[in-house]
Parts: structure tokens; C-alpha cells; sequence
């Protein structure tokens, strides 16, 4: 075993704890059962949630048990939001995304040997539960002004929206799964993020009321980005783990184009490379930032990690092709369609000049600034050079029968979609 505590530190991935000498203790007696939760609120996962699962794995590496529990009842409440209700998933739906999210999230544990990962559903003990007896039996444990003092709720009583008494008791559930998980499986441990911090102490307080056991909680921090916005948030989007709902490529431009101001921090929470080659990431980035070698590390080691080394591959392979190191037209249709819905773009009813092409993406400001970069030699369409300003893109310059691919000097890309009919 691993002094996972100081390896969590190291990383910037321990924010909070309840006791962190009696959890340090914990850990080197060990093993210790430990375990996290997902709502299935969405249907998948995305970057925030990728956090909680490689802390998972990195304490199971270091010699502990893993309980993912995915909340089939509480995907059915919903946490509470900081500004308004949730709205409320059929059953139907919240099942169907329990059963997708369980898979994300079994792809990083291990489920053999000594310390196996096991996967939990807490509509198994809730299910069958009455409301007399969840008041009678667990509600009795909760003090009412300790609950409004939980930022999540004091944020919305003060709030124009309030809060329902629906999404006040999502608490009762969460420490009523550490309960039920503590008498089920000896677990003492709950990890989560520090906006949870709140829920996870609900359960420490109820295991100690009605055990009399000290829990222990570990929260790790919200991931800010040096630019202000919002981590794990693109131009179009969430990232999310689901490669049809951001695709392998975009997975991997994402970590492609991090800030060197982010860079070394997202390293150290998502890489599982050595210190010593963290360190050295950090080296090049800080003396040829333009070499972007730890983001180029980062990017393919994950990509790897949520993708498997084929979409990687394909993700490399286009970004090179793009930029002119690579062939366009070898690329498959699924991985240039991910590639050019990360460049701007315009969609036209019939090719014509290509000077117009340009202006039509933005890439030139008018067809004087576009012949200016053709007669300069820094056009292309497909990685070929335009010599001739009046050139015509013609349907056999289609790649798949749908794009063009165009080039303004060495780094500025836009994309041309034909449209059928």
C-alpha cells in the first residue's frame, strides 16, 4: 500500500476531510471500503464526474475496496441545484441511465482480487422502504437547523425559487446510503466533490448517531480554469465520456488546447504518470510552452484511458491530417465528421470559387483578402495549394462526398459542407 493521503495532496485532490490524521490511520491499517455516488441525472457522465472515478481508482491502486454506487433512487429525487428545481425523470428513463452510467464507470475499476470494486444501486434499500419508516428510522437521526445550514439548501431558501420539501430530503437519502453501505459492506469511507460536502457529513453524522462508528469523508475541489470558465465546458458544450455525445476527437482537442496556465494542474489530477515525469511535463512546459509536449501527453494518455488506443489513434491521425502532416482523404467518414464539427464552417448548396469558400467560412474577411492569400501561396483546400485565384472546387475535391477542408496559411482551418438534395 501507498500513503494514498499524501499521494491525494500531491495531486490538489484532497480539498476537505473530516478527520485527515484519523483517515491517514485508517488508510494504513487498512483495507478500507470505500465508496462514491453518481446520480444518473444525465445519460452520461462527463469530466466532473471522470475526477471522482480516478480518485476511486487511485485509492483502489493504493490497496483499498471500491463501492460505485449509482443512485437508481436518488436519480429519482435530484440533488438540489443552486438556483432551481430539478426536473424530475420518469423511472423508465432514470433506469435506463443507471445502467449506462454503472458501465462508464466499470470500465476504470478493477473487479478481481483482494480488494474488487463492486458496483451498488441504492433503489435496493430504499425501494421497499416505507415513508413511517424512513421517518421513524433514519429522519429522527436529522436536526432540521443543521440541514438549512447545508449550502445547497441555504442557497435556495434564500432564493425567489425556495426549495421542495422533495429536494430538501435528498440529504436523508445520501446519509442513509453511507448507513446502509457501512452495515452492508463495512464501508467508512465516502469520496465525493467539495460542492457535496455538505451531503457527504449527512452520512458521517448518521452513522455516528446511530452506530456510534467515526465515518470518515474526502472531498476533492472544484477544478477552476486559469481563464475563468467554467473546467469541462467547451465552445459547444459539456465533455462528456459518451463518444456519441462528444466524440473521441473532440475528447482529445480538448486536452489538446488546455492553458499552460491549467496545464500542470490537470495533470496532477487526471494523469497517472510519475511524479518524476509530471515534473518533467511541468520542465518543458514552463521553458517551450509552444512545444505543448505535456499537453500532447496528457491528451493521448487519457484519450486512451476513456477511449482505448484505436480512437486515439484515428484522433491523432486527423489532427495531423488536418494541419497538413497527414493524408485527408485516408481519414474514415465517422472521424472526419468529428474533426470538421470542431472547425468553423459553412454549409453551401453548390461549390464555385474557392475565394468565395474562404469568405463563406470567415477564414477571409472578402474575396480581395482571400485572392491576397492565394497569390501569397498560403491557401488550401484538401492540403493541396491554390495557385490560381479563380480556381473552382469542384465535387471530386469532396472528401466523402460532403467536405472540403480549407486552409488559411499553417494554423487557421474552416470546413465546407455541400449540402444533398
Amino acid at each position: 500500500m501507498t500513503d494514498i493521503v499524501d499521494e491525494l495532496k500531491w495531486r490538489g485532490l484532497l480539498a476537505l476531510s473530516t478527520d485527515e490524521d484519523a483517515l491517514r490511520k485508517a488508510f494504513a491499517d487498512g483495507p478500507v471500503t470505500f465508496y462514491c455516488g453518481f446520480d444518473p441525472t444525465a445519460v452520461s457522465l462527463h469530466l466532473g464526474n471522470l475526477v471522482q472515478i480516478l480518485t476511486m481508482k487511485r485509492i483502489q491502486d493504493a490497496g483499498h475496496r471500491p463501492l460505485g454506487l449509482v443512485g437508481g433512487a436518488t436519480g429519482l429525487i435530484g440533488d438540489p441545484k443552486p438556483t432551481a428545481e430539478r426536473v424530475l425523470n420518469d423511472p423508465e428513463t432514470v433506469a435506463d441511465w443507471v445502467g449506462r452510467l454503472r458501465g462508464q464507470i466499470e470500465r476504470f475499476l478493477d473487479f478481481e482480487g483482494p480488494n474488487a470494486a463492486q458496483m451498488v444501486n441504492n433503489l435496493d434499500w430504499t425501494s421497499g422502504m416505507s415513508a413511517i419508516n424512513l421517518l421513524r428510522d433514519v429522519g429522527k437521526y436529522f436536526r432540521v437547523n443543521n440541514m438549512i445550514a447545508k449550502e445547497a439548501v441555504s442557497r435556495r431558501l434564500n432564493s425567489e425559487a425556495g426549495i421542495s420539501y422533495t429536494e430538501f430530503s435528498y440529504q436523508v437519502l445520501q446519509g442513509m446510503d453511507f448507513l446502509e453501505l457501512y452495515r452492508r459492506h463495512g464501508c467508512m469511507l465516502q469520496t465525493g466533490g467539495s460542492d457535496q460536502w455538505g451531503n457527504l457529513t449527512a452520512g458521517t453524522d448518521l452513522i455516528r448517531k446511530a452506530e456510534g462508528v467515526a465515518a470518515h469523508a474526502l472531498a476533492t475541489p472544484l477544478i477552476t480554469k486559469a481563464d475563468g470558465t467554467k473546467f469541462g465546458k467547451t465552445e459547444s458544450g459539456t465533455v462528456w465520456l459518451d463518444p456519441e455525445l462528444t466524440t473521441p476527437y473532440a475528447f482529445y482537442q480538448f486536452w489538446l488546447n488546455a492553458d499552460d496556465r491549467d496545464i500542470s494542474k490537470f495533470l496532477r489530477i487526471f494523469s497517472f504518470k510519475s511524479h518524476e515525469e509530471i515534473e518533467e511535463l511541468e520542465r518543458l512546459t514552463e521553458e517551450a510552452p509552444f512545444k505543448r509536449a505535456a499537453q500532447r501527453a496528457l491528451a493521448e494518455e487519457l484519450t486512451v484511458l476513456v477511449h482505448g488506443q484505436e480512437q486515439l489513434d484515428r484522433a491523432v491521425a486527423a489532427s495531423k491530417a488536418l494541419f497538413g502532416q497527414g493524408e485527408l482523404g485516408e481519414l474514415d467518414e465517422r472521424t472526419l465528421a468529428a474533426a470538421v464539427a470542431e472547425l468553423p464552417s459553412a454549409q453551401v448548396g453548390e461549390l464555385g470559387e474557392i475565394v468565395d469558400l474562404f469568405v463563406a467560412t470567415g477564414l477571409s474577411a472578402s474575396r480581395s483578402a482571400a485572392r491576397r492569400t492565394v497569390n501569397e501561396g498560403g491557401a488550401y483546400v484538401n492540403n493541396a495549394k491554390i495557385e490560381d485565384e479563380a480556381a473552382l472546387a469542384t465535387p471530386a475535391d469532396l472528401l466523402h462526398g460532403r467536405w472540403l477542408v480549407l486552409r488559411r496559411g499553417k494554423r487557421n482551418l474552416a470546413a465546407v459542407e455541400l449540402l444533398q438534395g
